[in-house]
């Protein structure tokens, strides 16, 4: 990394990653503004010490944080260079290549532009749930496009380094395929297991356990902000989703013909279950090593790992 240091920075959108980006930046004293279409969200961002609320006559910052949704990202960033509000850009969204194929589009300067996404989050939005450990031990992906200017990345390491993540390069075809996969979809997957609990009886719920809330716990997202990332990644979510469903189809079809007598097919229910523990398995010894990258919500249901059996294995 270069000598850069971050003086100045403008967060675009005060919602959960912006103010979370906000207070960790604060900490180490630097000056970020705040601006949001909506100004109690700026408000509450300020309350909750993420910065304070930017001006029409700022001077440009060294970097701009486009905190807003992956399909806002194009015209944020087209108006954000001609006010110039910073030097370099960046921005948070769960999606890559359609925003910057958009940006490239409008005309946007990407030069000056490094597509980023910090991949840590919760299922609840807004600036009253940001933490300034949110990104802690986490990965941020870094996607910068071939024009791209080698000090742009320096500054957003500087950034990831300050939020203590950990930088990950990687092309937005790429990121984009590897989220489908490993947030996207499954967040599709929550959002049919809970819509399914959605009008049973009460007493049935309360019946629940670790299960069904590990399992359903995204599905609080916001509907319409996941509907517009999952849009934005449609093929890859396709992709994915039609696998699980062509076998979850296969393993209804031999659950209903055991129902009636015939187990024939049951081996069917036997290979998904060992495949889904060998998945299991493989995202916890992922992740194991480095306790941080476990989502928060869920690390207390996770089964006790034997690191002497693991070396052994």
């Amino acid at each position: 990394m270069s000598d850069v240091r971050l003086g100045t920075v403008a967060v675009l959108g005060a919602g959960l990653v912006g103010t979370s980006i906000g207070l960790v930046l604060r900490k180490h004293g630097i000056s970020v503004t705040l601006a949001d279409r909506d100004p109690e969200s700026v408000a509450a961002a300020v309350r909750r010490g993420a910065g304070r609320a930017s001006t029409p006559d700022e001077p440009p910052a060294d970097l701009a944080v486009l905190a807003v949704p992956p399909a806002a990202v194009p015209a944020v960033l087209l108006r954000a260079q001609a006010d110039r509000v910073a030097e370099w850009y960046t921005d948070v969204a769960d999606v890559k290549t359609a925003p910057s194929t958009a940006a490239r589009r409008l005309g946007c300067d990407m030069t000056s532009f490094v597509p980023g996404h910090p991949v840590g989050g919760r299922e609840h939005s807004g600036a009253a749930v940001a933490s300034g450990s949110l990104f802690g031990g986490k990965s941020w992906v870094l996607c910068p496009e071939e024009e791209t200017a080698d000090e742009a990345v320096r500054v957003v390491r500087e950034l990831i380094a300050l939020c203590e993540a950990i930088p990950v390069v990687m092309s937005a075809a790429e990121h984009d395929d590897a989220l489908a996969l490993v947030s996207h979809t499954p967040h599709l997957v929550a959002g049919a297991m809970a819509a399914a609990l959605f009008g049973a009886e009460h007493r049935t719920l309360r019946l629940g356990g670790a299960g069904v809330w590990d399992v359903t716990r995204v599905a609080e997202g916001d509907p319409a902000l996941w509907t517009e990332i999952l849009t934005q990644n449609a093929r890859g979510v396709a992709t994915v989703l039609s696998e699980i469903a062509a076998n979850l189809t296969d393993v209804a079809a031999a659950l209903q013909l055991a129902g009636e007598g015939d187990g024939s097919f049951i081996g069917d229910v036997t290979e998904l279950l060992t495949l889904g523990a060998a998945g299991r398995r493989d995202l916890v010894e992922t992740v194991v090593l480095d306790p941080a990258r476990l989502p928060a919500p869920s690390a207390d249901l996770l089964p006790p790992v034997n690191p002497t059996a693991r070396q052994q294995a």
